[in-house]
């Protein structure tokens, strides 16, 4: 099998997207079962919105009333703060993004002389992230199957669902840009198999971890 070359002195970057309901969670866990080191982007921004959070206390006093009594970021107050509004949003996001790359450098540092590392970034492509990898996996499903798998989650309805895809580069053009493609709707077996092709393409024999 044909394997893309390591990039010199630092590990090949694998980053991994997909719309909502796509099964990119369960992508990541598969990478991380083989010992991949995988940065969650949605975890990083938890922590930097939780108590004590890089974020909470800037975003506090960029938008007073967001601040759960914890000192953690209320998610629905500051949602209703930039709702509607570009500004405030840019304003959010010149406050947030820096934190998110700043922790992806250093997960990125803890694990240099890994061969291997999956950036699981949910919105890659709408913010640009696909210049921090070397190859970018997009997971995939009918859109039948990711409506089911959505709509079955607590809290969440069309509406929600319409919303947030509104916000997300369509699955097609991403499937198009990408250099690997996973059709989670093919079951577990499927998916892990494609994983192992993935890893033998980027690193070949090589022990990842």
């Amino acid at each position: 099998m044909t394997t893309l070359p390591r990039p010199l002195g630092r590990p090949f970057v694998l980053g991994l997207t997909g719309s909502i309901g796509m099964g990119k969670s369960a992508t990541a866990a598969m990478f991380a079962a083989r010992s991949v080191p995988v940065h969650d982007a949605d975890a990083a921004v938890h922590r930097l919105y939780g108590p004590g959070g890089a974020a909470a206390a800037a975003i506090g006093v960029a938008f007073p009333g967001t601040l759960a009594a914890d000192g953690s970021v209320d998610r629905a107050a500051l949602r209703a703060a930039v709702l509607g509004r570009p500004d405030a949003l840019a304003r959010l996001e010149r406050i947030v993004h820096p934190l998110v790359g700043r922790v992806a450098q250093d997960f990125l540092a803890r694990h240099r002389d890994a061969p291997l590392v999956l950036l699981d970034i949910p919105l890659l492509y709408e913010t640009g992230g696909e210049g921090r990898c070397d190859a970018v996996l997009v997971v995939t499903a009918p859109p039948e199957i990711q409506r089911a798998r959505v709509l079955a989650r607590p809290g969440m309805d069309a509406a929600a669902l319409g919303a947030i895809l509104a916000k997300q580069m369509p699955d097609a053009e991403k499937r198009a840009r990408a250099d690997f493609v996973i059709d989670t709707s093919r079951g577990f077996a499927a998916a892990e198999a494609e994983v192992d092709r993935i890893i033998a393409t980027v690193i070949g024999g090589e022990q990842a971890g």
